[in-house]
Parts: C-alpha cells; structure tokens; sequence
C-alpha cells in the first residue's frame, strides 16, 4: 500500500500527460514556453485571484513573495514553528526573524488569537501556514493584520490547493498565496514546482521581474532576484492534472470524511477540521499518545505512515539559537503525536478499512 498513490494517478492520466509533455517537447521551449502562460491563466481562474505566477518551487514562491515585500535585515516576520522548515528559512535568508506563534491544539493551524500579542514595529508580515490541507483561520488574521498598519499577510499553501474557506479558495485569501506543486501535494508536477497569487498588481509586476533574475526586460534588471522560474514540462504535466483535479478534491474531502467517521467511532484522536472551510486532506493526521508503537503496528500490517512533524521549528538546532527563547507549548506537545496515514485520491475502500481496523484494534 502507498502513502500517496502517484502511479494510480499516472494511470489514469496517462494520454493526457503524455500529449502535453509531447507539445513541449516538439516546440522546445523547455524555458518560459506557452504551458507557463496558459497555467497560469487557469490557476488564476481557479482561485479568483487577479494575477498567478508560477516559479520553480513552493519554497521559491515564499522566498519571491518576501523580496517583493521588501523583507529584510532587522525585520520581524510572524509564523507558526509547525510547519515545513521552508516556511522559516526564506524569512531567515533574507535577514528578517521568524516570531513563532503557537498552534491550535485540535488544527494544527496557526492560533489566530496569539498574533496580535507578538506584533511589534518591527513585524513586517505576517505568514499563516494552511496545514494538512485545511486553511487556517485566515478572516482573523487579516483583521489584526488591518488594525496593525495593513500588514501583509500570506498564505503558505503549500498543502492546501482547491481547499475552501468561507467560500473562498485557498490562495486567494490574504495579500499574497503561495503554493507549492511537489509531486506529493493535493496538485503535483513530476519535480519542483509552485506558484505565487495575488490582486495586488504592483506586487505580481515586483515577483514575475524577481523570479527572471529581477528582469524588467531582457538585460535591464530592475530589482534583485533569483532564477526562480518554473520549467514548461512541469507547468504542461500541471495542466494535464488539472482536468481531474476537481474529482480529486472531492475525493479527498470523501476520503477524509470517511476516515473521520470510522476512526471517531474507534475513539482514535485526530487533527479536526473546522465546519467554516473545506480541507483537501493533503495529509490525514490523527493524534497519538503512543506512536511509535503503533507505527510499527501499522508497518507490520503493510501500512506506511509518516510524521509532518517530529520537531517545531524554534526547537530545530538551526533555528533555536537564532531566534531566541519563544514558548509553544502546544506546538512541542503536538510533535509527540501527529502521524500522518495514507492518502490520495485514489486510496481505495478496501484500502481505508485495512487502515483503520488495524489502528483501531492495535493493542
């Protein structure tokens, strides 16, 4: 059994990926080619949001969201220490501080009620992350970010792509969305890729010039930047993708209901989803007090599992000195029990019941 079944994805994609790969490769613009466009074209559409830039990965589109910020030294950038370590070291890299806030003990997600206590005149963003798949509390955010001087605020989306949140798509919920297409989130290439979201057009002018090297036109660099593009054969495999992708959503929300309801009748703990947004489960997460044990349970069975994550980032070696002492009980609680089971799309019923009566009947 998979954790992420990508070859049955494959399967039923196969033509589709095929043919695009093929246009590619029979026009040759491997660099900024025609796919670039018209993704971004779609992914635009998709989520609302006026502009889409892709880039060459979810991490590059933090990375490029913060420059055309204008993030630097001596200043202070507000997140969350469970996340990817992406999330904090592109705010390192520039110079900024990460200011950890701590999580919601039942979501994960950032808790929205600690932010406004760790603003200072220094804060210059603020950066929730959409964990597991399912939006953080984002209309709260934004308000504090408001009432503080319009702090920017953005979405780290890298796990929650077609996921709702009061009507709204994830992506299109705060000044900037990033997401990431690493082959294993809800909408993956086969490689790096991501994409930036915004309705601000200055900003979406700052990041496509910062993403070619800070190009405003062929040698002329306006701005510092990066080699930050994203390939054409990944954005081609992207847009074959995208003609399921509504069915996978739905399968996942499907999927992630069904695993709730089974494993809340087993009394299993789990990460809770909140009834104002939908999540696209790019993880399913429950909650244990004992582990390690059950992985080995679980690995006997056949059923792989895995831990998104084992350490909050202000307790990571690279960044517990940097950032200095902050206090995230529930963060550092939570790293001792998340794990995380198959899902995709594709996992089948027979599959799912595997799962949960082995955890549910573990000893």
């Amino acid at each position: 059994m998979p954790f992420i079944d990508l070859k049955a994805q494959y399967r039923a994609l196969q033509p589709q990926i095929q043919e695009r790969i093929n246009r590619v490769l029979d026009h040759g613009q491997y660099i900024m080619g025609p796919e670039v466009s018209e993704l971004e074209e779609k992914l635009a559409a998709y989520t609302g949001a006026e502009h889409c830039i892709t880039v060459a990965s979810g991490t590059e589109a933090l990375l490029i969201s913060l420059m055309a910020l204008g993030i630097g030294a001596g200043d202070e950038v507000i997140t969350t220490p469970f996340t990817f370590v992406a999330t904090a070291e592109v705010i390192v890299l520039l110079g900024a501080k990460p200011v950890f806030v701590d999580v919601e003990p039942d979501t994960c997600n950032i808790d929205a009620g600690l932010i406004e206590a760790a603003i200072t005149p220094r804060t210059k963003a603020i950066v929730p992350v959409s964990l597991y798949g399912q939006p953080a509390n984002m209309d709260e955010i934004n308000a504090i970010a408001e009432r503080h001087g319009r702090i920017p605020v953005i979405e780290d989306a890298a796990q929650s792509f077609g996921a709702d949140y009061k009507g709204r798509k994830s992506c299109n919920l705060s000044t900037i969305g990033c997401t990431s297409f690493f082959p294993s989130k809800p909408l993956g290439c086969y490689g790096d890729g991501g994409a930036i979201f915004t309705s601000d057009a200055s900003l979406a002018q700052a990041m496509r010039e910062i993403r070619v090297h800070g190009q405003s036109k062929r040698y002329v660099h306006t701005r510092i930047g990066v080699g930050g593009r994203m390939d054409t054969i990944q954005c081609a495999i992207v847009l074959a993708k995208l003609e399921r992708f509504d069915w996978e959503v739905q399968r996942r929300i499907e999927i992630g209901a069904r695993y709730n309801a089974l494993l809340d009748a087993a009394k299993v703990k789990r990460v809770r989803q909140r009834e104002d947004r939908t999540s696209v489960y790019a993880q399913y997460t429950v909650l244990l007090d004992d582990r390690a044990q059950t992985q080995e349970v679980l690995k006997a069975a056949g059923v792989p599992t895995a831990v998104h994550y084992p350490v909050p980032l202000n307790e990571q070696p690279a960044y517990r000195d940097l950032c200095g002492p902050s206090s995230t009980p529930v963060s550092a609680a939570l790293a001792q029990k998340v794990m995380s089971l198959p899902m995709s799309a594709d996992l089948s019923e027979a599959q799912l019941l595997k799962i949960v009566d082995v955890l549910g009947s573990r000893a």
